[in-house]
């Protein structure tokens, strides 16, 4: 059972709330929603000391996104591993950092956080429909430590739309192939919002069976003149058909990229959150910003294996899948049930000074608690779902956080000095034989950022910040109750780069370098042959982003020509990696090796026209080719968790139609037009990207 705190109990009974929070104001803009912007405005983002990119309502109407990794691949630096072609499970990287499980990045909603334990075990094993927000928001600079725990790659920022005044909405519906089917409908009126969504389909092989559902509720409300509030509550649930392991060489040689086999296997989600937010104008330049939020996430994941080498079904079943033989997990009378429960809450409070002379301060502190209570459930047949009890595990992970920070204007320079603290209580108590332990990390974290403006349309800027990502509670503290001294991930985040405006070309550049140690890094997310290590790294490279758009450049409308490109040529292991159960040298590491899941190169390309009632738009994707391992092999291992995974290149379709003034849109959308066959993955196997996929959808607005 949870412990449950007073807060805990507040939370429960004000029907749990995800987020919202307090902006670091721009200047120029007189509004607030008492919610943090993590980029905010355009104009914000131009003054922005450190990099960022906002992906806009308009932007995600012209991508007709079927899940985030469509979305967020258009933002540079950003590369996105899919997993079961549903998007369900992103795996995002920031600048060459492994994407398995978006582990390195600070995933946020409304400003506050989105994943279950950002504390103890930051993965995100669920995602919320990309459906439900209206802009994104990616930072990466220095301003990234007005957030946390994870400051060493970028944090993420979904907004969901603001409720109308006035009664508004629409209904929608989206139909495709393998089994595809999306229904989503969004009331709102009086500063109320509901929106409600199921979709379904197969994913990415024959067997996987997804579906989701998702509500999500919002109000704002002014409390006289100077006060507001903002209320959020949403509940998620999951129900899949959908294993772990993915397939062997032989397998995909002899079946296919398509071939399914675990039938049995069962993934279920519940996820209550929310938030209650309350902004406070002290004075008119200071406000203060109050965020109380929470969170409850339960997941059950039974399945008969966790990787091609995964010998639950004996050592007959492994061999067979390795010759590429058919198997019957149905014939295995064997079945485990990871079953996870995590509760999450906290309170943040934030203060924020504008001194008039464009010069702002910023300060906040935070209290979060999680606690995470593990079991797996072993059972003697196909559909088991009892059995024995093999793991029972209580782990916490609190948390005080503090940041002050201040932006200061010398005519058309902005010096951001910021700082964030972060002390980390964690506990770890195996109910099975009794013990426990105990850990603790503190860290203080600065960060100096700068932009010099030569004039409304181009500004440089530059950053340094110490990077930080806490471990997992199971990294810190063994299942005896043993400390493990593997300590927190660090680094040095440096970045130079240009932004601007040339008439119809917006375009923003950036390179950097951050150098880890030591880092903490993943060579199989399945526990398989390559362990959990740690050792100093560098990433170096070049992202650039460019947008043009002029109208009636070849016929009557706007043509528009979308670019994000990454560049990453070092992504190297400094020294020998060491697993983190041991100390010993991890197989195959050495100097200079590349590291796993770190292509050198990636592009995304957008162009298109929008002609009257019509708008239309072709999208290219490259991934360059990426090592499966910190041994860069190359030859081919018949697990299919090894090698290379090639590069690969998708095109995307999309055609939009809207008559002016009816009520009325439609769309088409077709994924991977030309049905090329490529490997995303291969941590616990081969994994395969989608085929092609035909949607088309309808939408009437009132």
């Amino acid at each position: 059972m949870f412990k449950q705190s007073p807060l805990i109990i507040a939370l429960s009974s004000a029907i749990s709330l995800p987020s919202a929070a307090a902006p670091l104001p721009d200047p120029a803009s007189a509004s607030r929603l008492a919610q943090i912007e993590v980029v905010g405005s355009e104009e914000a983002l131009k003054r922005a000391p450190g990099s960022g990119a906002i992906v806009s309502a308009k932007d995600l109407d012209r991508i007709k996104p079927f899940t985030i990794n469509e979305v967020l691949r258009s933002v540079p630096g950003v590369v996105m591993r899919d997993e079961e072609g549903f998007g369900l499970r992103p795996n995002i990287g920031i600048r060459g950092l492994n994407p398995t499980r978006s582990t390195k990045v600070l995933l946020l909603e409304d400003g506050l956080p989105a994943a279950y334990a950002p504390y103890g075990d930051n993965a995100s094993y669920y995602h919320a429909p990309v459906d439900r927000y209206e802009r994104i928001e990616v930072l990466k600079g220095v301003g990234m430590l007005r957030f946390g725990p994870q400051t060493i790659s970028g944090v993420i920022n979904y907004q969901t739309p603001e409720p109308p005044q006035d009664f508004a909405g629409f209904v929608a519906l989206t139909g495709g192939n393998r089994g595809y089917g999306n229904a989503h409908l969004r009331l709102g009126g009086g500063g109320a919002m509901l929106d409600l969504l199921h979709k379904r389909g197969e994913g990415a092989r024959d067997t996987l069976e997804l579906a989701q559902n998702d509500a999500t509720f919002k109000y704002v409300a002014d409390l006289g003149e100077t006060q507001r509030i903002q209320l959020r509550a949403n509940f998620l649930t999951e129900n899949s058909q959908v294993g772990y392991s993915g397939l062997t060489e032989a397998e995909l040689r002899n079946f296919g990229p398509r071939y399914g086999f675990d039938q049995s296997a069962q993934f279920e989600i519940e996820r209550y959150g929310g938030s209650l937010s309350h902004e406070w104008d002290l004075s008119d330049r200071i406000y203060l910003l109050t965020n109380l939020y929470g969170s409850r996430f339960y997941r059950d994941w039974w399945r008969q294996s966790s990787s091609t080498t995964d010998t639950q079904c004996g050592t007959a079943f492994r061999d067979a899948r390795q010759r590429g033989e058919r198997v019957d997990f149905g014939a295995c009378n064997s079945t485990q049930g990871r079953l996870r429960g995590y509760e999450m809450q906290g309170i943040e409070p934030r203060v924020t000074a504008n001194w008039g002379d464009g010069s702002i301060f910023e300060a906040g502190v935070r209290w979060h608690e999680e606690v995470q209570n593990r079991r797996q459930i072993n059972g003697t047949s196909p559909t088991a779902r009892a059995g024995t009890l093999a793991e029972n595990n209580l782990r916490d992970a609190s948390a005080f956080a503090a940041f002050v920070s201040n932006r200061f204007r010398f005519g058309a320079l902005e010096l951001a000095p910021i700082v964030r603290f972060e002390d980390i209580e964690y506990e770890r108590n195996n109910l099975l034989n009794g013990r426990r332990g105990k850990e603790s990390i503190s860290e203080v974290i600065p960060g100096l950022g700068l932009n010099y403006s030569f004039s409304d349309e181009l500004a440089l800027f530059a950053g340094a910040h110490r990077g930080f990502a806490p471990p997992r509670v199971e990294d810190v503290i063994d299942n005896n109750g043993v400390g493990v001294d593997v300590g927190a991930e660090e680094s040095l985040n440096i970045e130079f780069g240009v932004r601007g405006e040339v008439r119809d070309l917006q375009f923003e550049a950036t390179a950097f370098r951050n150098r880890f140690d030591p880092q903490v890094l993943v060579g199989s997310i399945a526990g398989g042959g390559v362990p959990l290590a740690t050792g100093e790294t560098l990433y170096q490279g070049l992202e650039a982003l460019g947008r043009f758009q002029r109208g009636n450049l070849f016929a009557e409308g706007t043509s528009f020509v979308d670019l994000a490109f990454t560049w990453v040529p070092t992504a190297r292991q400094e020294a020998a990696l060491r697993a983190v159960s041991n100390g010993a040298v991890v197989a195959g590491s050495e100097p200079g090796k590349r590291l796993p899941y770190a292509p050198k190169t990636a592009a995304t390309l957008r162009v298109g026209h929008d002609f009257g009632e019509w708008d239309a738009s072709m999208e290219g994707v490259y991934v360059d080719e990426q090592f499966g391992d910190f041994a860069n092999r190359t030859s081919v291992d018949p697990s299919g968790q090894f090698g290379v995974l090639p590069s690969y290149t998708i095109a995307n379709l999309t055609v939009g139609f809207e008559p002016e003034g009816s009520p009325y849109s439609a769309f088409v959308a077709v994924k991977n037009v030309f049905d090329r066959d490529y490997i995303v993955d291969r941590t616990r196997g081969i994994q395969t990207g989608s085929p092609r996929l035909l949607h088309v959808g309808v939408r009437y607005r009132f």
